[in-house]
């Protein structure tokens, strides 16, 4: 069995340590953007799941400047811990879905910060033109680059449920010109979306094993007070997996995953506030010890059933 120190998978916190020497803390910061998805060029509602944050509940005060942003984020961390190193994390909405000169503008001031040590940009595959994609090679070689892209799934008819707005083939076109210029991609993923199976979930996994991604979030899907998904679950209550249920599920997923993409996210804690279902993750610690608990009475890792 291959371990990644005490984790039975490739966790984030490990890659960091061994990549940097060091823990490096995220900063969810917010340059203030939108999405095709919500001004009127795709849809004006977003993805049936997101939040008025644009998935960036957690995220900076976008009426602050990202240097303030970034000092407010590290106040609040060192209440907790002592870090020395973050990741900017530009994380509400959709984070290339600007002018070229306004994105150069907050990722430079992001990155000038030398307590940041990468750059890590949630965004769209159908938001990288050839012009930021030049900016994201040439910021990679001052720091390095992330780049998350939303597949959420690579099944047509889910898709097109959740509003994403997109093929397969832009995503694995966004893959590809990333790779190019040498930035790592992060590809997030929801579990558990209305209609699909284990098997379709499965899916989903054995194709990104085919992907030249570096990391995976695994985010089980959370119903958030203000979304449409909220309506729909009120009108047609789909299935939502008590907390066991999801971790032998995530025990499948893992021993399916390469080993060595990094895993950043096992399940996602929305705001509790906003929080409708699973209320059970809104138990983050408890969580993670009990999944570990789960991988180690079942001796499950992460690629353990991979096979080229």
């Amino acid at each position: 069995m291959k371990r990644w120190g005490e984790k039975r998978y490739h966790s984030l916190d490990y890659h960091l340590k061994h990549t940097y020497g060091e823990k490096l803390y995220k900063l969810a910061l917010n340059g203030g953007m939108t999405c095709p998805n919500r001004d009127g060029t795709l849809g004006d509602r977003g993805c049936i799941f997101c939040s008025a944050g644009g998935s960036g509940d957690f995220a900076g005060n976008p009426r602050e400047s990202i240097r303030q942003q970034i000092a407010s984020g590290k106040e609040q961390i060192k209440k907790k811990t002592d870090a020395v190193s973050y990741i900017a994390y530009f994380q509400a909405y959709t984070n290339t879905y600007a002018e070229v000169s306004y994105l150069e503008k907050i990722f430079t001031e992001a990155i000038s910060c030398p307590e940041v040590k990468i750059l890590s940009i949630a965004t769209r595959p159908d938001c990288l033109n050839d012009e930021i994609l030049t900016l994201l090679a040439r910021l990679n070689r001052i720091k390095p680059v992330w780049v998350e892209l939303g597949l959420q799934t690579i099944h047509e008819q889910s898709a097109r449920f959740i509003r994403r707005g997109y093929s397969l083939s832009v995503f694995e076109e966004a893959v590809r010109n990333l790779r190019q210029i040498g930035v790592e991609v992060i590809v997030h993923t929801i579990l558990y979306l209305p209609g699909e199976t284990e098997l379709m979930m499965q899916e989903t996994i054995s194709y990104l094993n085919t992907m030249d991604i570096q990391g995976i979030k695994l985010q089980l899907l959370h119903i958030l007070h203000g979304t449409d998904l909220a309506d729909y679950y009120e009108t047609s209550p789909f299935f939502v997996p008590t907390m066991e249920e999801y971790i032998a599920f995530l025990g499948k997923c893992i021993t399916q995953l390469r080993p060595d993409i990094v895993i950043h996210r096992l399940t996602g804690d929305g705001p509790k506030e906003l929080l409708i279902a699973p209320r059970w993750t809104g138990h983050k610690r408890l969580v993670l010890n009990k999944m570990n608990q789960y991988f180690k009475e079942q001796d499950l890792w992460q690629g353990k059933n991979y096979k080229l």
